[in-house]
Formats: structure tokens, C-alpha cells, sequence
């Protein structure tokens, strides 16, 4: 038996998945026990799964394995790099890769608003993995001492800004802020938001034109602005990613926009009552969703692409895909996964836990374009100097326009 077994793994496909973590917690643990139990109903696959950073870091590192002839076979990149893995020929569709009907019914199982950065003329590239929408976090025992209904969190932008102003006036002593929406990190996701929940769309469908100048942008913008500049409800200045879950455990702010990835671990460490909900409207609700997808990479075999897609979807499988939630707070990418026993009954005993689902109802895609490091770059820039003070929004955003057009002019059809 033992020797069988040597001889399996001696033949065993070999994959390489590269991997990003952005929210906090112990995500690469998780990883870690899911890839141990693959390769254990799996003896023929083995997976080497490498943390390598940030989205960004870990596109750059795929990228960077490819050009030195080390490609990997696999990885979860960010569902917006699909236009730029294209240009570079890295990756193939799933479509080149399936062969059954059952293989294409799981390609048509996930929820259409988490697609929407996946798919390209027709054909499928990113497969939902660790997916969010951004949601609004709010600390019910600071609602309740600055005489609001705790159980009542904001449901339009004045509603926001107004309740933000409340709790504010009821800590004199500048301990706690009545919002935050960080603007370091993926400041564009978070203004993307606004902007959609204004009427507007940053992007066009092909990913060759950016629409940042636009007047419902720029109001959107300016109320980003005012909530620290005329309702004294958030810091002024730059509030950090990275740093804002802790923040709002340590009730430095009563609110906070944030990746639902980040739900599981403010359930576990907050010390104090708290509900998630909806991001506020405007015109109308709504998030972008965001996160990561799987890709395979072109370079590799068809034995290795067959056992890269078995990989997938067995990460992808419901059940799976509802454990991955209730570790994370990530969605289950599929209907499926929320019909699991396992996942209901906890929707049921932890309703936050289906907000950023039901949110995908009023969702957009991410911003995504052809030279999108560029284009991103120009809007968070935008959006620092006004949120700085140190340039207009209306000046700021028509900057970011005109650097957006260049980048893009180009791909013009």
C-alpha cells in the first residue's frame, strides 16, 4: 500500500497557485486546511499554494513567474485584472477547458453580478472566489448613546451624513468619529460606490473609456468631501485600509465602509453590539463588487489545465463555497452555496451575513480597463488630493480624466 501510494504522488499533476489576502484575519491557515484536504481526496493533484501579498503584489508575481519561464498554472488575481492578463496573453477561458455538460452547467452556476469582471465576448476567464461587496458597519451601542435607534442604520447619504454629525457632537472629547470610508488601499472601489449610488457608471462594458469627470461623479466626490469638511462627521485627510477594521473595533469611528471579507473577524473581536447593512443611497443603492477570481494561465499543459479547473471547482463546489463564507465573510459565489443546511441555518442565526448577497441585487462591476493600474492610479490620486484639500473634486477629477483618456486613447473602437 505504502508503495502505491508513493507511486501516485510520484505522478502526481503539479500545480503552482498563487494567492492575495486583503482583508485581515488568518486567511492563509484557511487556504492552507482546504488545499490539505484536496490532496487528500486528491491524491493525484498536488498544490503548492504561495501567499504572495496584496492583489497587486500577487499579479505582479504571476506576471513576473511567466516572464522568467515559471509560470504557474493557477492563480486567485483580482477580478478586475481581466483585461490586462488578456493584452498579455496570459490566460485562457474555461471554455477552452471543460468537455462535459456537467462541466458547463457549473460554469453557468454563479450569481451574474459576480461575472460581470469575469466574462469577455462571451467567454468565461475569472472564476468567483473570494468576492465582496463593500458594506456599511455600524456600532449599535454608539447609535444608542448618541440617542439614535440603534437598530436603524442609514439608508441615504443625508441620513448618513446627519447620523455621522450626531455621534460626533455627542463625543467632545474626539474620541470617536461618526464615519469612515478609507481612501488608501482601493480608494476608487469606495468613490465607485458613490459615484453608482449617484446614477453613474465610471466605466464603459469593453474597458477602453473611463468616465471620471462626469457632474454625478463629481458630486459624488464633493459629499465624500463634506463629511469632514462641513459635517465634521469623519478625520480629514487620508484614512487607511489596512488599519480601519481596527478602528472601528476600537470605536474610533461608530461607522465604516468595508469589504464584507472583513465580517467574520469583526464578529469575533468586536466587544460591543454592531449591524451591517446596505451602503446608503443616493439616487439609488447599491456596490460595486470586488475581490479576487481564479485564472488559469496559458502557459501549461492540458493535464495541468484539466487538474487546475478540477482544483477550482472543488474550491467552488456549494458546500465548500459555504464554509469559505462563514470563515471569511466573503459571499458564497453561488445560490447553491446559500442553499447549503450549513450556510442557511447560519443566515439564519447571523442575518449579516447575507447582506453583501442580497446587495449584488443593486451592483455594478468593478472598475475595470485596459492599462487599469494607470487608470486607478489617476482616480485615487484624484480622490486624495480633494479628500487632502489640496485640489478641488471638479479640478481633481477633470486631471484624472484627462490622464485616464491618455492612457486609454489607444484602445479606442
Amino acid at each position: 500500500m505504502a508503495g502505491t501510494q508513493a507511486s501516485a504522488q510520484d505522478d502526481a499533476v503539479e500545480l503552482t497557485l498563487y494567492y492575495p489576502v486583503a482583508v485581515g484575519g488568518a486567511l492563509t491557515d484557511v487556504i492552507d486546511g482546504l488545499v490539505e484536504d484536496f490532496e487528500a481526496e486528491h491524491p493525484d493533484i498536488e498544490v503548492d499554494a504561495i501567499y504572495a501579498g496584496n492583489y497587486d503584489d500577487t499579479r505582479v508575481r504571476a506576471l513576473s513567474a511567466i516572464e522568467a519561464g515559471d509560470a504557474p498554472q493557477l492563480s486567485v488575481l483580482f477580478s478586475i485584472d481581466l483585461f490586462e492578463l488578456i493584452e498579455q496573453d496570459a490566460i485562457v477561458p474555461f471554455d477552452d477547458v471543460v468537455e462535459t455538460d456537467e462541466e458547463r452547467e457549473w460554469l453557468d452556476s454563479f450569481y451574474p453580478g459576480l461575472m460581470e469582471n469575469g466574462q469577455l465576448d462571451g467567454e468565461t476567464y475569472g472564476i468567483p472566489f473570494q468576492r465582496s461587496t463593500i458594506v456599511l458597519y455600524w456600532n449599535k451601542d454608539a447609535f444608542e448613546a448618541a440617542g439614535l435607534d440603534p437598530e436603524q442604520p442609514p439608508e441615504t447619504w443625508d441620513e448618513m451624513a446627519e447620523m455621522a454629525s450626531t455621534v460626533r457632537e455627542a463625543h467632545d472629547d474626539d474620541d470617536q468619529w461618526g464615519v469612515m470610508i478609507p481612501s488608501t488601499g482601493y480608494p476608487y472601489w469606495m468613490f465607485q460606490a458613490l459615484a453608482f449610488q449617484n446614477g453613474h457608471r465610471l466605466m464603459s462594458d469593453d474597458g477602453t473609456e473611463a468616465y471620471f469627470d462626469d457632474p454625478a461623479a463629481i458630486e459624488a466626490l464633493e459629499y465624500w468631501v463634506a463629511l469632514a469638511e462641513e459635517h465634521d462627521a469623519m478625520p480629514d485627510g487620508t484614512i487607511e485600509w489596512g488599519t480601519l477594521r481596527q478602528n472601528f473595533l476600537e470605536e474610533s469611528t461608530a461607522m465604516m465602509w468595508h469589504s464584507t471579507g472583513n465580517l467574520t473577524a469583526v464578529r469575533n473581536e468586536a466587544d460591543f453590539d454592531f449591524g451591517v447593512a446596505m451602503l446608503p443611497a443616493k439616487e439609488q443603492p447599491g456596490s460595486p463588487t470586488g475581490g479576487g477570481n481564479f485564472y488559469l494561465f496559458k502557459d501549461s499543459t492540458d493535464e495541468e489545465k484539466r487538474a487546475a479547473m478540477t482544483f477550482v471547482r472543488w474550491m467552488t463546489d456549494p458546500e465548500r463555497a459555504a464554509a469559505w463564507s462563514m470563515e471569511t465573510g466573503y459571499m458564497g459565489v453561488s445560490e447553491a452555496a446559500y442553499e447549503t443546511e450549513a450556510l442557511r441555518e447560519y443566515v439564519e442565526e447571523f442575518p449579516a451575513a447575507a447582506v453583501a448577497r442580497d446587495q449584488l441585487e443593486h451592483s455594478t462591476a468593478e472598475l475595470s480597463t485596459y492599462q487599469g493600474g494607470r487608470v486607478r492610479r489617476a482616480l485615487d490620486n484624484a480622490i486624495q488630493a480633494a479628500l487632502a484639500g489640496d485640489m478641488a473634486p471638479t479640478e481633481a477629477l477633470q486631471q484624472a480624466q484627462q490622464e485616464a483618456d491618455a492612457a486609454l486613447r489607444r484602445y479606442a473602437r
